[in-house]
């Protein structure tokens, strides 16, 4: 996976040789603590990701990976930001439901425009409706029309009194991004089927993980269904 991500990024130019491992890796601090989404080629080879990292209750704007963002940094934008993002934290306590960040997305050059790339996306609400709902945020390139896909599946812009979080330049991975919003509860209408089908093939799908005790909550009650496999790296 990290392998994959450091060739996508590498090649894309959003990232140099520098920032990754000396065998090319992009490894990041969220790896360890994040479900992820992974979907091989024909020949068994990870050739889709996505991570996608469940918060405590507790959690706060400033413990959050978007704290990052260059927006946060620019005094215009920082208020709304964290006004928008605290909000979005509001809401899903409210109803009993996680707060979420996703990222690491990253799709193989010779996957991109396939059909897979979109059930990678509609997978990531299957997780959140198999974990109890969630509310979440991720950041989205412009590249590859990346955030236009995710705004057709259901996500939307951030905004706060009105005033919605327009994109920005990040430097770091040297492209246009966008801020977007979901909520696996409400997703585009016309995907529910099939959001719905593919959170019945994750009940069937192996779970890797270090130690079973390193699954949350919710991930080991589904581990222990019958038909959901799961294995100790």
């Amino acid at each position: 996976m990290q392998r994959l991500r450091g060739s996508v990024y590498l090649k894309d130019g959003a990232l140099s040789a520098q920032q990754l491992s000396t065998d090319g890796l992009h490894q990041t601090p969220e790896d360890d603590h994040s479900w992820h989404l992974l979907m091989l080629d024909d020949n068994g080879d990870v050739d889709k990701c996505a991570w996608w990292l469940l918060h405590d209750d507790a959690v706060s704007f400033d413990r959050l990976r978007v704290r990052h963002c260059p927006l946060a940094a620019q005094p215009a934008w920082r208020n709304t930001l964290i006004g928008a993002v605290e909000s979005e934290i509001a809401e899903a306590r409210k109803h009993g439901m996680g707060y979420s960040e996703l990222g690491g997305w990253a799709v193989a050059e010779q996957s991109r425009g396939s059909s897979e790339g979109l059930v990678l996306a509609l997978a990531v609400y299957s997780l959140g409706r198999l974990l109890g709902g969630a509310r979440g945020i991720t950041t989205a390139t412009v590249r590859h029309c990346s955030s236009t896909i995710l705004r057709r599946l259901g996500g939307s812009a951030l905004a706060f009194n009105d005033r919605p979080i327009p994109s920005y330049y990040d430097a770091r991975y040297k492209c246009e991004m966008e801020l977007l919003r979901f909520d696996s509860r409400q997703p585009n209408a016309k995907y529910n089927h099939l959001i719905d089908v593919l959170k019945n093939k994750l009940t069937q799908t192996l779970v890797i993980a270090s130690s079973r005790s390193a699954l949350p909550a919710a991930a080991s009650q589904l581990a222990a269904r019958p038909a959901f496999g799961f294995a100790v790296a």
